[in-house]
């Protein structure tokens, strides 16, 4: 699906690819509002959804959060969420193809990818937690 150029949806994308920490879209409406004071935060949703369907962005959804989240970086990759402070934070690790391939041994239907996300506690909370319990 082709889109039509949009200035409010520039500064959407443009936003994201400047950010690493996978931001909501209440964050993002915060600050291109900045931008375009008369944005609402429904456009923003919608103008998000576009690019995601587009394939332009990635919406992280992560069920224990309750909120999607949103990244730039389309190359395949996994996450990880911080159970203390929600942070979503990109993870090194070499592909693994052999998932589906796995996953695929005692299942009926056609696996065609996968969504893996690791969670536990982000190196700030670990330390916080390390600190209160000296």
């Amino acid at each position: 699906m082709i889109m039509k150029y949009s200035r409010q949806r520039a500064a959407i994308l443009s936003f994201l690819q400047t950010r690493k920490d996978h931001p909501t879209a209440e964050v993002v409406y915060s600050h291109v509002k900045e931008e375009y004071p008369n944005i609402s935060l429904g456009t923003v949703y919608r103008n998000l959804t576009q690019l995601a369907d587009n394939g332009m962005i990635l919406r992280l959804s992560f069920g224990e959060l309750g909120v999607d989240h949103f990244d730039a970086d389309t190359t395949p990759h996994h996450h990880f969420v911080c159970s203390a402070c929600s942070s979503v934070i990109d993870l090194q690790l070499e592909e693994m193809p052999f998932i589906d391939e796995e996953a695929g041994k005692n299942f009926d239907g056609m696996i065609q990818g996968h969504n893996i996300y690791f969670h536990g506690l982000c190196k700030c909370c670990l330390e916080k937690k390390s600190q209160t319990t000296e």
